[in-house]
């Protein structure tokens, strides 16, 4: 079984999540950078990594918009980092608070969240279980990830 290597982890996390082209030593090896924004979603049924899972709806959701930068994805050398990664776990988090909507009709149990390519549709790109279930009913303040606890690891 092969697994990536540190650099790798790096380099794809920075270009998927960070506005940073990806840049090798082969020439032949550069790409441009990655998209602009990234749209966080949750989910009241996990997906898998082959998609599927229950997106909330209604009730004035909508998944937050997110712009790829330094500024808002951590580096994988740790939480709050606004360089370029250089962590060995493959891990990254949010920098800024991610603050949905408060739902004006019950969003029922919040049990994951999930980062997608489009702001409807789209692609999803990560997801993960929350350690917390969460509930939200109607007339609640909308959900929010303080800095640094929206985490992701691609490290294998």
């Amino acid at each position: 079984m092969a697994a990536m290597s540190d650099t790798l982890e790096n380099k794809l996390l920075d270009w998927l999540l960070r506005g940073q082209a990806i840049s090798l030593t082969g020439a032949s090896a550069a790409a441009g950078t990655g998209l602009t924004n990234v749209y966080v979603a949750l989910f009241t049924a996990n997906p898998s990594d082959t998609g599927g899972g229950t997106e909330v709806s209604g009730g004035s959701y909508a998944r937050v918009t997110v712009a790829c930068s330094l500024a808002n994805w951590a580096g994988t050398q740790g939480a709050g980092t606004t360089t370029a990664s250089s962590g060995t776990g493959g891990t990254t988090s949010n920098n800024n608070a991610i603050t949905f909507p408060a739902p004006t009709a019950n969003w029922g149990t919040i049990t994951g969240v999930g980062i997608f390519d489009a702001s409807t549709g789209g692609n999803l790109l990560l997801w993960g279980a929350l350690t917390a279930n969460k509930t939200v009913n109607s007339g609640d303040a909308g959900p929010s990830f303080p800095a640094g606890s929206l985490t992701f690891q691609i490290d294998n």
